[in-house]
């Protein structure tokens, strides 16, 4: 085979597709929306703290002009979800791809969760994530064209370490909602996958040495993953490669789980 056959650059080559990320002003989010920026997608960047999400599209826009958009969200709202969607398609005209990273962490033990904790969680990590395939999901049916990456957790699999009962759940209800959206959506062209991230290193100012350790002890590769192992897989998902892939969890977590 000659590189002529194999195109392997254009397959990764997202020029001309609008990509919607939540979660997009800091760790996994920030570095998908950098990821798929420099593979050429516009991206539309989603998430509560305005500031930084403003200073990641700022850097973006620098390197290609109008092709990037800060657009504050609370994902758990879909009203304001709604509205971003809006916004993206009066910007860009289209939406090819959404991530939903958005997610909320929170530890203790099942009986230690309150009502409103475990509210405040699902709305969040399962409700925002559904809001969100529902609103892009009738312009990807009119494209005939669509890729949705739900990223859920190994905390759907395992039970979690760091996060309580209400965090598994949200998670392991993202995969659930990820096998029967692609059911769905398959006529329409659209791929809906999951992808779920063991320990990734974003805050390591949250950890003690103590800790850091002992995670790192248990992971195959003995080592935290970085955001970008997660967002190369993303991009693969996202990209022609990722077209015969459906309904799909993608395990990456540096060996922690295997199956």
């Amino acid at each position: 085979m000659t590189t002529t056959q194999w195109p392997i650059a254009q397959l990764l080559d997202l020029s001309g597709q609008v990509a919607i990320i939540t979660g997009a002003n800091q760790g996994i989010g920030k570095t998908t929306a950098e990821v798929l920026h420099a593979a050429g997608a516009q991206v539309a960047l989603l998430a509560r703290t305005t500031d930084s999400l403003t200073a990641v599209a700022d850097a973006l826009s620098a390197q290609r002009r109008d092709s990037a958009l800060a657009i504050p969200t609370d994902v758990a709202e879909e009203a304001q979800i709604n509205q971003a969607v809006e916004q993206v398609v009066a910007a860009w005209e289209r939406v090819d791809i959404l991530v939903n990273n958005a997610g909320l962490v929170s530890p203790g033990r099942f009986d230690q969760i309150t009502p409103a904790d475990w509210q405040r969680i699902l709305n969040v990590n399962l409700t925002g994530a559904f809001f969100c395939c529902r609103a892009v999901a009738p312009i990807m049916e009119r494209q005939r064209y669509g890729r949705i990456i739900n990223i859920s957790s190994i905390s759907a699999q395992t039970g979690g370490v760091s996060g309580g009962a209400h965090y598994a759940a949200s998670k392991g209800g993202m995969i659930a909602m990820t096998k029967t959206l692609a059911r769905d959506l398959g006529s329409a062209n659209i791929t809906v996958n999951a992808i779920t991230p063991g320990q990734i290193d974003t805050r390591p100012e949250f950890l003690t040495a103590e800790q850091r350790q002992r995670l790192e002890g248990m992971i195959t590769l003995g080592r935290l993953g970085k955001p970008e192992e997660i967002a190369y897989p993303i991009l693969f998902l996202a990209s022609p490669m990722g077209a015969y892939i459906t309904g799909a969890t993608l395990d990456v977590n540096g060996g922690i789980l295997k199956r």
